[in-house]
């Protein structure tokens, strides 16, 4: 194991760690990304289902003023995450998209719900 991969795990768990303790709002596409993050002990956690963006983004920015989006990093769920993210930021919600960036940079995950199975293969 070098030393860049210790750091890149290091900074995974940090990561989950801030977001287990932050308060904020976490926004995931679907049931089994929510699942991923729940194993992984983040609660708070609000699922893009089958209503429409501007009530998600209303609805959050009523209940809390930062929030983590977790799309998916394919095309669908960057089109997602810019949609949310300007609609919060104009209802002065802070987004948090420190562990967005963080997964797309430094591992090759694409999909929320691997999450838990990325964790898994971490070495400790």
């Amino acid at each position: 194991m070098t030393l860049k991969n210790k750091s890149i795990e290091k900074e995974f768990l940090d990561n989950i760690e801030k977001i287990r303790h932050s308060g904020s709002i976490v926004i995931v596409e679907g049931k089994k990304d929510k699942k991923a993050l729940g194993k992984l002990g983040v609660k708070n956690i609000i699922e893009l289902n089958k209503k429409p963006l501007f009530e998600i983004i209303e609805d959050i920015a009523g209940k809390n003023k930062n929030c983590i989006i977790l799309t998916d990093l394919d095309k669908k769920g960057r089109e997602l995450y810019g949609k949310l993210n300007s609609g919060l930021q104009s209802f002065g919600v802070k987004v948090d998209n420190s562990f967005r960036k963080f997964l797309f940079k430094e591992t090759k995950l694409r999909q929320i719900e691997g999450l838990e199975n990325y964790f898994k293969t971490l070495n400790f």
